[in-house]
């Protein structure tokens, strides 16, 4: 099972994750502050990171925003904070998903179960690249192109974009999305709210008025084809 590094400065929090997740099959190892989890994930990289907002010294914000300069790791936040704000704030930081403590290590190891499988390649068509307009995608190089320039997106928002490219022209639900994207049955829709944001904000000139990542309101979203 892949490694999972856990940021939380409550020694008892983190010391029962990492047991309970060893449990579960997984190799963890734990670190009580950002600098620590940082300088860990630097000399070791875990396949996923769990991340505490409420940190000593650097947020649990900001570390995330640093993990993600440098690394495409899947993050989950573990936070007893479960307002909106928090939870939308966390996700435009870069984090992939929010669980509200306190944890339910089964439904925890099925998120990072889900992460883990979105981190493989992505096979949706056989062809190399797929174009609408002047975006780009290219599913076995994993890259995001727009007007000929290559845009740093997350495995995450890869996936989502993949997914709506693979149904262009249709419109694609929050819990479709969920559980195609994400892996769930059910589950919060501001996750796909927020990486769609994050998207727009990557992919259109002006993401006030996308002209690809479209909304449809009261439906969902879809990728128009041209």
């Amino acid at each position: 099972m892949s490694g999972v590094l856990v940021i939380e400065d409550d020694d008892r929090i983190r010391l029962s994750l990492v047991m309970a997740l060893e449990d579960e099959g997984y190799t963890a190892r734990g670190a009580a502050t950002a600098e620590e989890g940082l300088a860990a994930q630097r000399a070791q990289a875990a396949d996923t990171v769990l991340v505490d907002l409420m940190l000593p010294g650097i947020d649990g914000f900001e570390c995330i925003r640093q993990l993600r300069r440098v690394d495409d790791v899947p993050i989950v936040v573990v936070s007893a904070r479960d307002d909106t704000h928090d939870i939308v704030a966390a996700l435009e930081a870069g984090a992939d998903d929010y669980v509200v403590k306190p944890v339910a290590i089964k439904e925890l190891s099925a998120r990072l179960r889900a992460l883990r499988r979105r981190a493989r390649p992505v096979t949706i068509d056989p062809v190399p690249v797929l174009s609408f307009g002047d975006l780009q995608i290219l599913p076995e190089a994993g890259e995001v192109r727009v007007g000929g320039e290559t845009v740093s997106v997350t495995r995450t928002e890869f996936q989502l974009l993949c997914e709506l490219a693979e149904h262009a022209g249709r419109v694609l639900s929050r819990q479709q999305l969920l559980q195609r994207v994400w892996g769930y049955d059910g589950g919060d829709e501001r996750l796909v709210d927020v990486h769609i944001g994050r998207l727009r904000a990557k992919i259109e000139k002006d993401s006030g008025a996308p002209r690809h990542l479209v909304t449809v309101r009261g439906l969902g979203y879809k990728l128009l084809v041209s």
